[in-house]
């Protein structure tokens, strides 16, 4: 089965805001979630895309929307939205 993947920027405006969304996300984080890196000086080579990249991996695309979409994710969401400007991806590996 192909593995899931999330990947995230965060252009940060409010750092203690994010502080707070991290601790709200952290109790989403379940034993098969694996972050895979998360660069708060990421280079862009194309586009307009700026700030932090975080690569979160999972057992499979359908565990990473189950992430995204449960309960405890979806209560940090708003946090997260609030201190940053953010895009989040969800794709399948191979």
């Amino acid at each position: 089965m192909a593995k899931g993947y999330v990947v995230v920027t965060e252009d940060i405006k409010d750092p203690q805001g994010m502080q707070a969304y991290m601790a709200e996300v952290a109790k989403s984080v379940t034993p098969g979630i694996k972050i895979l890196a998360i660069d708060p000086g990421a280079e862009f080579a194309e586009g307009d895309g700026k700030g932090q990249v975080v690569l979160m991996e999972f057992e499979s695309l359908e565990a990473a929307k189950a992430w995204y979409f449960s309960e405890d994710y979806q209560k940090a969401v708003p946090l997260r939205q609030a201190a940053a400007d953010c895009q989040l991806m969800i794709f399948s590996g191979f």
